[in-house]
This record gives structure tokens, sequence and C-alpha cells, in this order.
């Protein structure tokens, strides 16, 4: 847990300039036709339609393996000692949804959800 604090609170200044850049990209789309959705982003995970009012929503899921850590070196009164078997191995796993609100053929806002979107 403590690699996990200490990864996330390193990539915490990319995140932000990442979701930055993810939410230009996808403002450019907005207005644009449906169309000219689907061919850069490729066919929808799922949509849903209600009211005239279309969703379309893109799913992105990451898996991150960090292996284990060494053993903890730590002093003793009488030098030093390895202590314990180190830090496990760990498994992060990040998920993004876009989705898209598409009226009369137009793209007209998108959506950002998860903890993998920066």
């Amino acid at each position: 847990m403590r690699r996990l604090f200490l990864l996330v609170a390193a990539l915490c200044g990319c995140a932000d300039d990442g979701l930055q850049r993810r939410q230009a990209y996808l403002a450019q789309l907005v207005g644009r036709s449906e169309l000219d959705l689907v061919q850069p982003m490729g066919v929808p995970t799922r949509s849903y339609e209600a009211g005239g009012i279309k969703f379309l929503a893109y799913d992105e899921r990451h898996t991150e393996y960090i292996p284990d850590g060494p053993p903890s070196f730590v002093p003793w009164v009488y030098g030093y000692d390895w202590y314990g078997y180190g830090i496990p191995p760990e498994i992060v796993q990040t998920r993004c949804e876009t989705t898209f609100e598409v009226t009369a053929g137009r793209v007209r806002s998108f959506k950002l959800r998860g903890n993998g979107c920066g």
C-alpha cells in the first residue's frame, strides 16, 4: 500500500496534465457529427437512446503490475540486519469511461468517469 501511495504521489502532476490533454482532445469532437466521432474513436463499447438523445460510451481499462521490493534493511544496536520479506507485488487497475451525448446527429457534450482518465 505504501508503494501505491508513492506511485500515485509521483504521478499526480502527470495525471492532471494527461486529464487536460484528454479533455482538450475530446472537446474538439463537440459539435461534430456522430460519424466524425466514431471514425477516430472507433465503435463504442455500448450505447443507449432515450428521449431523442443518444449516449455513446467508451471504456478503457488498464492493469499494471508493480513488482515486489527488496527486504528492509534496518539498524540494530549491534549493526544492521535484514528485516521481513520486503514489499509484496501489487496489481493496480485503472478505468476510464468516456460518454458522449449525441442529439440530432451531433455531439453535444462528453463526460469522463473513473480513476484512469488522466
